[in-house]
């Protein structure tokens, strides 16, 4: 199965990711999944998210995920981008990419390595309020 992760501070361009995707014959799906900041975090309106991480220590739990999902479920690839800094409201914090022979797979790969990131992946997000 191949595996890229990229945690960076560069904007996130989920349409030019999608575009460089590349897939074997026998894959039928492929799940993008881009997470935008939304404009309220536990009821307060806010600005923007600053995600911190410990990259190496992220890196390295990113790819125990992944490697479990490709124990899980029959993947050919995925590709995960989460961003580190500001990032507004209405602008993407992650963009994920699962290909998969099929689409069930697929889409259950990807809610369960998002849900696991959450949980498991060292980055850390405060959020910025909205100025009044």
């Amino acid at each position: 199965m191949k595996l890229e992760i990229l945690i960076t501070t560069d904007a996130i361009d989920g349409s030019a990711l999608a575009a460089s995707r590349s897939s074997g014959p026998g894959m039928g799906a492929v799940v993008h999944f881009l997470g935008v900041v939304r404009g309220s975090e536990e009821g307060a309106p806010i600005a923007a998210i600053d995600y911190t991480a410990f990259v190496q220590m992220a890196e390295a739990q990113f790819h125990k995920l992944l490697e479990e999902a490709g124990r899980r479920w029959p993947l050919e690839s995925v590709r995960v981008v989460h961003r580190l800094g500001v990032v507004r409201v209405g602008e993407p914090s992650l963009w994920m990419e699962v290909v998969s022979p099929h689409r069930a797979e697929a889409f259950d790969a990807c809610r369960w390595i998002i849900d696991e990131m959450k949980r498991v992946v060292p980055i850390w997000k405060r959020p910025v309020p909205a100025a009044s």
